[in-house]
């Protein structure tokens, strides 16, 4: 508030969707800021695009990811921009994340290291902080995701290429929407042979349904353990074999192995997937 020059309201835990409905007129009326969070280490920042510019929103962001460091810090300060009329708000998809710089070493500092390209698809750079990152591409949906995905092994040089599709977990997953999400897996599955097309020799796919943390009941799509990993080396048969008791470090560990990473000792956690 001190430094922005703009009050606050809401500052409160509440689901975003429900608490632009809640105070979005008042915000709209004072122009203060509505400030909330959620079960995550987050602290969301909402702002109507006709009340508040948006480039004003991500310097009021910015300003609170100074502040929200040191021994409390916060994970992520997120803008979530909103437009429509009191009763009818949306968010638009100009949300942008302002994470807490990562500790190094980490997978993508050693994919590096090696002598690789990191491409970020989606909010994969805001997630990083920009960190270890080389080339970002931001996406307005799913289908935009997959699309730059497929584009990826013939347009740049070889690396990794970092892929979040941000519909499935914001839009569905978050809201436990099961209808949506199905439909939203479905087409995905749909653009899977395509992807399988995209593979060059030697390159290795892995998806995940989830990014895995910490095991919090408040947050059902929230785990150690991905429900779902699958990985695949084109010109390889894996028979089957079945990689139990993971953790999201696998991931990492496995493609910083294969694409020629140091290996980080008990630095970093995670095994590699036996392909």
């Amino acid at each position: 508030m001190n430094q922005t020059g703009r009050g606050v309201i809401g500052n409160k835990p509440a689901s975003g969707t429900e608490i632009i409905q809640e105070l979005g007129e008042e915000h709209q009326q004072t122009g203060k800021w509505i400030v909330y969070t959620s079960a995550d280490s987050v602290f969301q920042i909402a702002a109507h695009e006709e009340t508040i510019p948006l480039e004003e929103l991500y310097d009021g962001c910015r300003v609170a990811r100074e502040i929200l460091t040191g021994r409390h810090a916060v994970g992520r300060v997120i803008a979530r921009p909103f437009v429509g009329e009191p009763g009818n708000y949306e968010r638009t998809p100009n949300r942008h994340d302002f994470s807490l710089e990562p500790r190094r070493p980490n997978y993508l500092s050693l994919v590096r290291d090696a002598g690789n390209t990191v491409y970020g698809v989606g909010k994969i750079s805001d997630i990083f902080a920009g960190c270890d990152i080389d080339d970002s591409f931001t996406t307005k949906s799913n289908v935009d995701g997959i699309n730059r995905t497929n584009r990826a092994p013939r347009e740049h040089r070889p690396g990794l290429v970092f892929v979040n599709l941000v519909e499935t977990d914001m839009l569905w997953g978050h809201r436990n929407d099961p209808v949506n999400f199905h439909r939203c897996l479905q087409d995905f599955d749909r653009r899977l042979p395509d992807i399988l097309e995209a593979l060059q020799p030697g390159d290795l796919l892995i998806i995940t349904s989830d990014h895995g943390c910490d095991r919090r009941p408040s947050r059902p799509t929230t785990r150690a353990s991905t429900p779902l990993l699958l990985a695949y080396a084109a010109g390889r048969n894996a028979a089957g074999r079945i990689h139990e008791e993971g953790e999201f470090g696998d991931v990492g560990s496995t493609v910083n192995a294969w694409l020629g990473g140091k290996s980080p000792g008990k630095r970093l956690p995670g095994r590699q997937i036996e392909l």
